[in-house]
């Protein structure tokens, strides 16, 4: 009743175009429960009205197929949220894949590496985002994610990686930490995010 009322249908239309679903009979079951309500009548007579009780994915799975404002709305915000999804696994994998060579140069650069040799990552967030990768979280409620990268834009996440390819560079190169550091400001400052 409510997606007709929000999409200026006919209740049995609406009723109709669940039953023609071409769904699967599990997909059917689990998000669409048919029940009735029942409706008082002018003349003190009661009449029970089929409805369907539907989960937030049968709804999804029912507008889909509608046309109209309402519904242009609803398919453009889940394009978007795809979209977004897309991005932020994209983003996770390049980090994954980023973390392996970075962590082997600071090995690489060092003969016995400390903990705080590892702090080329904040480093480099700090330059790009002003703030360390915990500092990050907390300003933006992340909780204890494992990497920052995915929530980043993508100027911030080029950026990034743009550094981070330099720093290893850099660390193969033999330069110490305040020479890399002055040459990893020097080089953001060209970038348009950072300006």
């Amino acid at each position: 009743m409510q997606v007709a009322d929000e999409f200026g249908k006919l209740h049995q239309h609406v009723l109709r175009d669940i039953r023609e679903l071409d769904c699967s009979e599990e997909f059917r079951k689990s998000n669409f429960g048919r029940t009735s309500i029942t409706i008082d009548m002018p003349n003190g007579a009661q009449r029970k009205d089929p409805i369907y009780l539907m989960t937030r994915d049968g709804f999804m799975f029912l507008v889909m197929g509608y046309r109209g404002k309402k519904a242009a709305a609803i398919k453009e915000a889940i394009i978007k949220r795809f979209n977004d999804m897309e991005q932020f696994i994209k983003k996770y994998i390049l980090a994954k894949d980023d973390f392996l060579p970075f962590t082997q140069a600071i090995m690489d650069a060092y003969s016995e590496p400390k903990s705080y040799h590892y702090n080329e990552y904040d480093l480099i967030n700090r330059i790009v985002l002003g703030c360390s990768a915990r500092q990050f979280k907390e300003l933006h409620g992340l909780g204890d994610v494992p990497s920052i990268r995915p929530f980043l834009s993508d100027a911030q996440f080029k950026a990034i990686r743009k550094l981070q390819t330099e720093d290893i560079r850099l660390l193969y190169k033999g330069i110490d930490y305040d020479n890399r550091k002055s040459r990893l400001i020097a080089l953001a400052s060209h970038f348009p995010i950072l300006s």
